[in-house]
């Protein structure tokens, strides 16, 4: 069953790391009566081994299948055993695991993934199959990291960027499901603001003071909490650059939400610096959120 409309996906490769997706997404599942897909892709070293072109030996195919086969078995098992309720389908496709969860995305609720599997570089701290899928999904992507269940606030990162209001929204579903407050992080540094206000302003030799910075969360979080009236939201607006505070708060948290990029950088920058730094070093799962057409 290759259908992911609705669905929450994860990732099956046969390590630990996915496991851990596995064990966490089907939690989310059971309590959102979502279905929870699981899915194996072609390792992409299989064909390296055998060369580009090449055609890979029956024997060596079927022993690849079988493995695939179990290793979705297990997942499946690890699922019932972390949320007994939770309705799993699985799937085996022919595609490399980044076009195939790129496909995936166009009609599921959300990908899930571990923090690295089972290719990779020794020491690579997010695998590179993450990395992608999170730059070009069209639907949100956790990634699993640090402890897989704790409790603890859900935390965003805000900037006013229209991405970033995105997060919030999907950081205020998070916190309205799981009954915690939500943490907005507003945190600005004077390096990274001259790099995003007017001309105008840098040439009035002006800082925005604290209390500018306290209405753009304000303004961002303005409706949301409307929607949301029984989430208790705490305000931090904190000059500080906000990958340093948005770790910190992955310490404490027990999933952080940010957007895939926000007011800095240069245009058509997939992944931002904070983005990169929570899916590389955060303590908690990641969920990084897309700008939507």
């Amino acid at each position: 069953m290759m259908d992911s409309t609705g669905a929450i996906v994860v990732g099956v490769d046969g390590s630990e790391q996915a496991l851990r997706a596995v064990r966490w997404a089907a939690v989310e599942a059971a309590q959102r009566n979502l279905r929870l897909h699981l899915i194996s892709g072609v390792d992409p070293a299989l064909v390296g081994y055998y060369g580009v072109g090449l055609p890979i030996p029956q024997e060596a195919f079927d022993q690849v299948e079988r493995q695939a086969e179990q290793e979705l078995t297990d997942a499946a098992a690890a699922a019932h055993e972390a949320a007994s309720g939770v309705v799993v389908t699985t799937a085996r496709s022919q595609a490399s695991p980044v076009p195939m969860f790129l496909d995936l995305s166009k009609r599921a609720r959300l990908i899930v993934l571990g923090a690295s599997g089972r290719g990779g570089f020794e020491g690579m701290l997010t695998g590179s199959t993450a990395v992608s899928v999170v730059a070009h999904s069209e639907c949100p992507v956790v990634v699993v990291r640090g402890d897989e269940r704790r409790p603890g606030p859900v935390v965003v990162g805000v900037d006013g960027s229209p991405t970033s209001i995105s997060a919030l929204g999907v950081a205020f579903e998070e916190a309205a499901w799981r009954g915690v407050p939500l943490v907005a992080v507003h945190a600005w540094s004077d390096r990274d603001y001259a790099t995003t206000i007017p001309v105008e302003y840098g040439l009035l030799q002006t800082e925005p003071s604290d209390a500018e910075q306290a209405r753009v969360l304000s303004e961002s979080l303005a409706g949301w909490q409307e929607k949301h009236p029984d989430v208790t939201v705490e305000r931090v607006v904190v000059r500080d650059r906000p990958r340093r505070q948005l770790l910190d708060w992955s310490a404490r948290a027990q999933l952080v939400v940010a957007g895939s990029r926000g007011r800095g950088g240069f245009r058509g920058l997939l992944l931002g610096s904070t983005s990169q730094a929570l899916l590389h070093y955060a303590e908690c799962p990641v969920l990084i959120v897309r700008p939507q057409d």
